[in-house]
């Protein structure tokens, strides 16, 4: 959306089209999948070119990176892009580009705190999306098969329309799944009769499944089961688990949950690939689990098209690799947003892969509360 009292600014009617132009570079370049060799050089040179089309046509973080001073033509880097914290996505309509072209409006489950508005990510270009998750969903997920059953925890995007989840596996499962069993409502009640018939009939096939769910959806699956072993799934078959191990009723570990699971369905430990992803990132990071033998488990792989870092929580500086840090992201799918992102997620950045360590323990990180308040302060001089 344009600022009609600058006159630096280009006419409206390029907007949309510079906007678009590098959309389906992106979209083109996302589309060849994760064997395409992304360099430093070319990935700098697209994350450059993202942050000057954010900072022309996003009004509200334009005065944001004008308050700090850093303006494209003095930024020789995407570390030194600035950052947005995800807090941020609750209160503002980080658009780049025209309001009008919001093709969908995805929401964060707000499960962290009742008193806290959701996330929210408008999405203007579903094409870029679509084209970022579909390649690393096919590497990480099936590498190995064109189609195969999909057996969903996860609610249909019918069920939930501005789940982010929901709408990846929805839109996986049109190119990669023949059946898709959508077994959780809209609420996130489990028909757990359905999903042992389910369960037991493709198992008796020999039917080779992918089985989808948030990690407490298969917690309470696994309640309610007792410790009862089900029929042995297809040796071929495997399962994506998403979300953390923290939650309201009670709190896991990934080995208890996969442990549990692999006695359950009779799958190997390794046939169990985690997803890390948040609403307000139109990219995922996966473990490399069926691509690669580990004999320990590894970082989250990121798709060439994102970038990772470890900072310090209160000058917002780079980490040692070795250490933990906030998490924060650069990745290119956010072109309709805001490409780089600081989140409350704690890890580590080891060789480009990242090491979850959970999240940030008691108040917002001193650098994020920092950083929003700016955020909104370019709010009332923009008048977003």
């Amino acid at each position: 959306m344009t600022d009609k009292s600058s006159t630096a600014r280009p006419p409206i009617e390029r907007i949309p089209e510079e906007i678009e132009v590098l959309a389906s570079e992106l979209e083109s370049l996302f589309s060849q999948g994760l064997e395409l060799r992304w360099g430093d050089e070319e990935f700098e040179e697209l994350a450059l070119r993202a942050f000057e089309a954010q900072f022309q046509h996003n009004p509200v973080y334009r005065r944001f990176c004008e308050r700090r001073g850093t303006v494209p033509a003095t930024v020789l880097s995407w570390r030194n892009v600035p950052m947005v914290p995800t807090t941020a996505f609750r209160h503002l309509d980080l658009v780049t580009g025209d309001h009008s072209a919001v093709e969908a409006v995805f929401r964060t489950s707000g499960t962290t705190s009742s008193t806290t508005a959701p996330g929210r990510h408008l999405a203007s270009r579903l094409s870029l999306y679509r084209a970022s998750l579909l390649s690393t969903f096919r590497a990480h997920l099936l590498p190995d098969v064109e189609k195969i059953k999909f057996v969903s925890l996860i609610p249909s995007p019918t069920a939930l329309p501005h789940s982010s989840l929901s709408y990846m596996v929805s839109t996986a499962a049109e190119t990669m799944s023949s059946e898709t069993y959508w077994l959780v409502d809209g609420n996130g009640v489990l028909d757990s009769a359905r999903l042992r018939k389910v369960l037991g009939e493709l198992a008796l096939q020999g039917e080779e499944i992918l089985l989808l769910g948030t990690v407490f959806a298969f917690v309470h699956w696994l309640d309610e089961l007792g410790g009862e072993e089900l029929p042995d799934l297809a040796p071929g078959s495997r399962i994506m688990e998403t979300g953390g191990f923290k939650g309201r009723t009670r709190d896991i570990t990934k080995e208890e949950l996969y442990n549990s699971l692999s006695a359950t369905v009779g799958l190997a430990p390794n046939r169990i690939v985690n997803e890390y992803g948040m609403t307000e990132l139109f990219s995922q990071l996966y473990e490399s689990n069926l691509t690669q033998l580990h004999e320990t488990r590894v970082g989250h792989t990121p798709p060439p098209w994102l970038r990772a870092r470890a900072l310090n929580p209160t000058t917002l500086e780079p980490v040692g690799e070795q250490e933990k840090g906030l998490l924060a992201f650069f990745d290119l799918a956010n072109l309709g947003s805001v490409c780089h992102v600081l989140t409350e997620d704690v890890g580590r950045v080891i060789g480009g892969r990242v090491y979850l360590e959970g999240r940030f323990a008691g108040a917002e990180p001193r650098g994020c509360s920092r950083t929003m308040d700016e955020l909104m302060a370019s709010r009332r001089i923009a008048g977003r």
